[in-house]
């Protein structure tokens, strides 16, 4: 299987400007597997110029040849799929199962997008003074500079190509430094698709090429999906720069409310999806449980048994139900938080096997956390959980909400009007009842509080990525 080593940049694949690479490991086994252009704030700068001197012609596009660019891509990548999800599986670590779920995934959210845009529209208004017409236009922004995370390397890519693209603006996209491999397998199938410099590709650290590229003075909206911190670090730049447009997904600490009415059995299966899909690795992961006493014990003996379940193994087998994460350090750094948690001398600890090699680490169940402690409060993103009981309604609530996090939360109950009355009061972008994880394309993923802002996916998406103008026409003078 081939890697690309290049950046993509106005419609051609380029070295780094002064030759520099980084080496690639793989995380199931902790080897180096490929090389990349270690790009600089030389390469940022040209992909900038490229993107701004192809966007009034890209602008001018009519949204249904911009669509059928789309649906053409969206085919590429449903021909493409067993490439793209063999790359995804070895450059992140994920099994190859979820791997092809995720590009049956971007293929509909291409579609989606393509269809979605055709939608979007101006609206003539009426006179509001004599004489006068006034239309409101969605004008596309300019130049817009997004950073994908490692964790869903291309399906986020997606989110953030797709309405910035359509809407007319164009793009240069920094792919995490740790997974850039199938963003460029992505901009392989698209190079023929759209004008040069429409679409770029630069790939460095954040240090440098990301540090550059959110606070470039030509970029008019930056994206990202990251942590709470780099949020920040972003909005600074945005306010030092050029007071440039922000669209953010930052960090999650998704509770999971269990009511004493609640089908334990398939409330174990959900927790189980949530907490290890991607190894945890998940901004909505369910990484902390909260469960009526009354039903405690068979929660957590369901979830004994599952966790004792999970195949840990070659990530090639489409048997294996979890894999590493995503480096040395970020296992460290799971594996600290176990050991702490464990160190309160109040909560038992649920693990499942570890292969030992590469970075995987064991999916851990923390059992008798209480609401104060680290491993309830603070966003780990690996394969671990907390359980915590409760009797009083008012007060899991309250738990859930007392976060500075706010992306998303789960309810699971069988009576219909605590789960709307619950659901109303949680303070979460999302909320499932009965369910943990699933996203559709049609519908806005985003969060509340510090969990960052903007919507990504839905026709919410395309309009973050427009500005409102008013246009107003004198008739009398016509």
């Amino acid at each position: 299987m081939t890697f690309h080593s290049k950046m993509f940049i106005d419609g051609s694949w380029t070295d780094s400007s002064d030759g520099a690479v980084d080496q690639v490991p793989a995380p199931a086994s902790g080897e180096t597997f490929a090389e990349i252009a270690h790009g600089t704030v030389a390469d940022v700068d040209r992909a900038v110029a490229a993107a701004h001197a192809a966007f009034p012609g890209w602008a001018a596009t009519p949204v249904g040849e911009r669509a059928r660019a789309f649906l053409k891509l969206a085919d590429r990548v449903e021909d493409d799929q067993r490439t793209l999800a063999e790359i995804e599986s070895r450059n992140v670590g994920k099994p190859i199962s979820l791997a092809l779920e995720e590009m049956e995934m971007i293929a509909d959210h291409l579609r989606f997008f393509a269809g979605g845009a055709r939608t979007m529209e101006g609206r003539a208004a009426t006179e509001f003074v004599r004489g006068k017409t006034s239309i409101l236009r969605r004008d596309p922004l300019g130049v817009v500079g997004s950073v994908a995370p490692w964790n869903y390397p291309l399906l986020m890519a997606i989110w953030k190509i797709s309405p910035a693209l359509l809407t007319g603006n164009t793009l240069v996209l920094k792919p995490s430094e740790h997974t850039p491999f199938s963003v460029l397998r992505l901009a392989e199938l698209a190079q023929d698709l759209f004008p040069s410099g429409v679409f770029n590709v630069v790939t460095g650290d954040g240090a440098d090429v990301g540090a550059r590229l959110v606070s470039h003075p030509t970029v008019r909206m930056s994206s990202l999906t990251g942590s709470v911190d780099t949020g920040r670090a972003l909005m600074r730049a945005s306010a030092d720069s050029n007071l440039k447009r922000l669209h953010l997904e930052l960090g999650g600490k998704a509770p999971v409310l269990v009511f004493a009415d609640a089908d334990i059995s398939l409330t174990v299966a959900k927790i189980m999806e949530g907490a290890f899909c991607n190894s945890g690795q998940d901004c909505m992961a369910a990484s902390r449980v909260y469960v009526h006493e009354a039903v405690h014990d068979d929660l957590v003996s369901g979830l004994e048994k599952a966790v004792n379940e999970l195949d840990l193994g070659d990530i090639a087998d489409e048997n294996t139900s979890m894999g590493p994460v995503i480096t040395a350090a970020h296992r460290d750094r799971v594996e600290g938080f176990v050991a702490r948690a464990k160190a309160t001398g109040h909560t038992e600890l649920i693990q499942g096997d570890n292969p030992g090699t590469g970075f995987y680490t064991a999916p851990t169940v923390v059992v008798g956390a209480r609401h104060g402690d680290e491993i309830v409060r603070t966003e780990v993103f690996g394969p671990v959980t907390s359980v915590t009981s409760f009797g009083d309604t008012d007060d899991v609530t309250a738990w859930a909400n007392d976060t500075e996090y706010g992306l998303a939360a789960s309810v699971f109950t069988k009576d219909l009007a605590r789960a709307m009355t619950v659901s109303s009061d949680l303070q979460f972008g999302t909320v499932w009842v009965n369910d943990h994880l699933p996203v559709t394309p049609e519908m806005p993923h985003g969060g509340f509080k510090q969990s960052g802002n903007g919507k990504d996916m839905s026709v919410y998406a395309l309009e973050e990525y427009t500005e409102i103008k008013h246009v107003m026409i004198n008739r009398e003078s016509a």
